[in-house]
């Protein structure tokens, strides 16, 4: 390793894509969108095709395509494909669509006409969310679906919704979205559209509500070893979780400072004692949160040195303490699982008040992805 790298474990994500399935008679879907939450698009989904994934799901076409023409012959999904966009390679390359707009499947529909072939969709309906899927324009839409799958330039694979608030088990609104849902399916099914797929539970509902499961079920943040909400929930080693990303970089200097000493940007942080410090050779650039406090840091030399002062561009500063023994040039982790005692992607999250999600999918492309022989 020279500066950084972010190690990922793909037999932890291979066990969670099976714990999950060993809870589950429906179909699962493995989420790898927005690079495999910062994972690795292509290796993430080809380890999850490997370990039993059915279908593999992405937010972007772009994505999809990538999957597809980097191997990946199970199922694809698409479900956030603005107007515009090259449908009629998803149309060719058998990607599934999500479909939430009239106007969006006029496209879907032209681009069929000019390929010459059906095109695959998932009616996306809008339960209580309020952000994607259809409300009002329901019989314009049916309306206009029936005449392109008389027409043979569309088929409906699936009817699907999302949960807002599954990571919230005891929620009422969970249970009021599934009925919503059961009674969209029922009208869709009274208009003439008989979808062979239905699916609205993620990670938090494949996790804590079987009668969301349906016949898919979307497995996303779980995929990758984090649970989706640590609170109401319970942390990873709780739910039989495996974080699959550790996150490493070098120490490029060691200092000894003493007692007032000032610390980065704007001085906030002020050196109570005499001590040593470590300049870390990451950043906000690299996706560490510019406002990361110090309840998160780094481990190195068998202990934890929690952050002094504001992260940086290229990289933050820890306080290693006075009588570490770590030197210029050491290898730290910056977050992993916590088995060794270092900081887990929870705690950075918390640190730096967002979620964990957050804390993977924002690591940059300046930090290569490695994937260690296991």
């Amino acid at each position: 390793m020279s500066r950084a790298c972010a190690e990922v474990s793909l037999s932890a994500i291979t066990h969670n894509l099976k714990l999950i399935k060993n809870k589950t008679d429906a179909q699962v879907l493995a989420v790898v969108k927005a690079d495999a939450y910062g994972h690795g698009l292509l290796p993430v989904a080809i380890a999850a095709q490997a370990a039993g994934a059915d279908w593999l799901g992405t937010a972007l076409l772009e994505e999809a395509i990538e999957l597809r023409k980097g191997g990946i012959n199970k199922p694809i999904i698409a479900w956030l494909t603005p107007l515009g966009e090259d449908f009629k390679t998803a149309i060719n390359l058998d990607i599934d669509l999500g479909v939430s707009s009239v106007e969006l499947l006029e496209q879907i529909i032209d681009a069929a006409k000019a390929v010459k072939k059906i095109a695959r969709v998932h009616l996306e309906v809008d339960t209580g969310m309020s952000r994607g899927g259809v409300l009002d324009e329901w019989d314009r839409l049916v309306a206009s679906i029936l005449a392109a799958v008389e027409a043979k330039q569309i088929k409906v694979i699936g009817i699907w919704s999302h949960f807002a608030r599954a990571d919230e088990p005891n929620e009422e609104m969970n249970q009021a979205q599934i009925k919503l849902f059961d009674e969209k399916i029922d009208l869709a099914v009274k208009a003439g559209i008989n979808a062979q797929f239905l699916h609205i539970a993620n990670t938090a509902a494949s996790l804590s509500n079987k009668l969301s499961h349906k016949n898919i079920i979307r497995f996303g943040i779980g995929l990758y070893g984090l649970s989706p909400d640590v609170g109401n929930m319970g942390d990873s080693k709780s739910l039989g979780l495996k974080p699959a990303m550790k996150l490493k970089a070098k120490l490029n200097l060691v200092k000894s400072v003493s007692a007032g000493a000032s610390v980065g940007y704007g001085g906030t942080a002020v050196t109570k004692s005499e001590t040593k410090l470590g300049v870390v050779t990451l950043g906000y650039a690299d996706g560490i949160p510019r406002n990361t406090n110090n309840l998160a840091g780094v481990f190195v030399d068998g202990n934890r040195a929690p952050i002094i002062g504001r992260v940086s561009m290229d990289q933050f500063v820890v306080d290693l303490g006075i009588n570490s023994s770590a030197k210029t040039g050491d290898e730290v982790i910056v977050f992993g699982d916590g088995a060794a005692g270092e900081y887990t992607i929870d705690e950075w999250a918390k640190a730096a008040g967002t979620i964990n999600y957050e804390i993977v999918t924002r690591i940059g492309p300046r930090v290569p992805r490695i994937y260690p022989r296991e």
